[in-house]
């Protein structure tokens, strides 16, 4: 079957572009000054349109993606605690080699939801998902900021190999529930959905039930892959605030929702340390760890810019910040892992012997393997139009509402109180 792509495709390794093949830049009418204005009209010399209150999804433009004036009501950032019941820092593996992975958790009963996000982004990506699936489902959720990412700290952060994130998963699991956790259904987007993939392959969880996969294609991911280092250099190296960076990932598109960016990009950034602020003398040693707190923000240092001196002693190198806050991970830095990430994944989906549900931003993205497996009916298949790349922040209802129909058909789980059980969502086998 022959493939049939727009354009402007999204990045498949969980960092989203704007679609301008779907969403074109039209001028806005008041921003363009030459417009013409019929006779009769009089219009004010500062006219001031009517203020209305702004939709939680960011809305399709019209208007050009900078044109609105910043506003650091609308684009500032939310507590994780609005969306999960707590956060941990979960130890991994003997005191001396231990790895700390940063969890965030929901829910007292019912299956267990393991949420994996996307390269480049954190577990807060699934913030405003997690509300819109505990109103639908009881369920436990458990969304963990893989390694190199968001708050986890471990040894080797460089290490993104699918063999490493896989068993740190399972690893992370076991630590958090024991030898024989509740039945689990395996949810990842983009990056996280193929390491779902390798998990529930490699057979790690044995508890596991279900896996859902959220936009991913190899097909598609691999032929994505020749762009990518193109699209990181063309993200703002730096922002000057967490609000601004906020802004930027909605009105680039990234993140189309704004009440989800406004939560999720706090895992994407992170805030530069001033040398003087961190070495006050040349026999100062630099801390370990790479976090440290000021009041209740959180100041990270890159260990790689740490550099041991002759003396026993280290110094650090700042590359040249433009702003206050900077990406947390340089994904550019991680490119030899992105081939085996994606290549194979079609296949070992589909080997998966576990009910399987894959949910897309359009249809384009099947490869001729899961096309042809579609047709078989080996999984089910939901597009959820209109959404960007990270699908699941975008319109985290639907996803929620697919997530919840996938649930109660195979008697995973049952409906939160209050709600009525239903498995008539639309999919597609």
């Amino acid at each position: 079957m022959a493939e049939v792509r727009s354009e402007v495709e999204t990045s498949s390794l969980g960092l989203g572009a704007p679609q301008s093949a779907d969403y074109p830049q039209l001028p806005h009418p008041a921003a363009d000054p030459t417009l013409p204005v019929a006779e009769p009209l009089k219009v004010p010399e500062d006219p001031q349109p009517e203020t209305q209150a702004e939709p939680d999804t960011c809305p399709l433009p019209p208007r050009r993606m900078w044109e609105d004036s910043f506003d650091t009501e609308n684009y500032s950032a939310v507590s994780w605690r609005q969306y999960f019941d707590q956060s941990e820092d979960i130890p991994v593996g003997p005191s001396e080699t231990r790895d700390v992975f940063r969890v965030y958790r929901n829910g007292t009963d019912g299956p267990l939801l393991v949420l994996l996000h996307g390269g480049g982004h954190s577990a807060l990506s699934w913030a405003v998902f997690t509300t819109a699936i505990a109103s639908r489902v009881t369920c436990r959720v458990l969304a963990m900021d893989l390694r190199g990412h968001g708050s986890t700290q471990v040894r080797q952060s460089d290490d993104l190999s699918t063999q490493t994130m896989s068993r740190d998963v399972a690893n992370v699991v076991r630590a958090c529930y024991g030898e024989a956790p509740p039945p689990i259904v395996l949810v990842g987007h983009s990056m996280g959905g193929a390491i779902a993939v390798h998990t529930a392959s490699s057979m790690l969880l044995p508890t596991t039930v279900g896996l859902v996969v959220i936009d991913v294609v190899e097909g598609s991911a691999m032929e994505m892959l020749h762009s990518m280092q193109n699209f990181l250099k063309g993200r703002p190296r730096s922002f000057e605030s967490i609000a601004h960076a906020i802004e930027w990932s909605v009105k680039s598109g990234q993140i189309r929702n704004r009440e989800s960016a406004r939560v999720s990009m706090v895992g994407q950034i992170k805030r530069h340390v001033e040398v003087e602020d961190v070495v006050e003398s040349p026999e100062q040693a630099v801390p370990v760890s790479d976090v440290v707190v000021e009041g209740n923000e959180e100041i990270c240092v890159d260990p790689s810019y740490i550099s041991d001196k002759p003396d026993g002693t280290s110094e650090v190198s700042i590359p040249e910040p433009e702003g206050v806050y900077s990406w947390r991970i340089d994904l550019s830095k991680a490119e030899k892992y992105w081939d085996g990430w994606f290549r194979g994944i079609s296949n070992l989906f589909l080997g998966c012997n576990l009910p399987k549900l894959l949910l897309l931003a359009g249809v384009d993205r099947l490869d001729r393997d899961l096309t042809i497996g579609q047709m078989q009916g080996k999984f089910m298949m939901q597009v959820l139009p209109p959404s960007g790349h990270a699908v699941h922040e975008d319109t985290p209802d639907k996803v929620a509402d697919a997530l919840a129909s996938f649930l109660f058909r195979h008697k995973f789980a049952e409906a939160s109180r209050g709600q009525r059980t239903s498995s008539s969502y639309p999919f597609t086998r």
